[in-house]
């Protein structure tokens, strides 16, 4: 297996490990709200993330793909940047329920949409 396979399964593992993180937190602010002021819950995501965005930079270097001449990956780093500002509010405290369930919501809509157009490699992949 080449480079470029290894660090694309990578990617794919850390992009469903993250989604599968974002959603456990928000079941947990729903069900379990005590839940979330757990160290592992706080600090894991954060370096599945991490990971996540390092190896799609790997695969952009890999691939000599730049976001400026490719629209797809420009399309999905602007869906990143929504769904990390929806997932802030969805997932910080203090906020009213009814905010907070709307951002939940836009943030996954902001995920499908990055699977989808990565997926396509589309960036009006509807």
């Amino acid at each position: 297996m080449n480079t470029y396979a290894i660090v694309k399964h990578a990617h794919l593992g850390f992009a469903a490990l993250s989604i599968a993180l974002f959603v456990l937190r928000g079941a947990f602010l729903v069900l379990i709200p005590v839940a979330l002021g757990q160290r592992w819950l706080r600090v894991l995501p954060r370096v599945v993330d991490t990971l996540l965005l390092a190896s799609g930079v790997a695969l952009a270097v890999i691939a000599s793909i730049n976001p400026v001449t490719t629209p797809w990956l420009a399309a999905k780093l602007v869906a990143l940047v929504a769904y990390i500002g929806f997932g802030v509010v969805a997932l910080k405290p203090g906020r009213p329920p009814a905010v907070r369930a709307t951002s939940f919501a836009l943030a996954l809509i902001a995920v499908a949409y990055i699977v989808r157009v990565a997926i396509t490699k589309n960036a009006l992949p509807f």
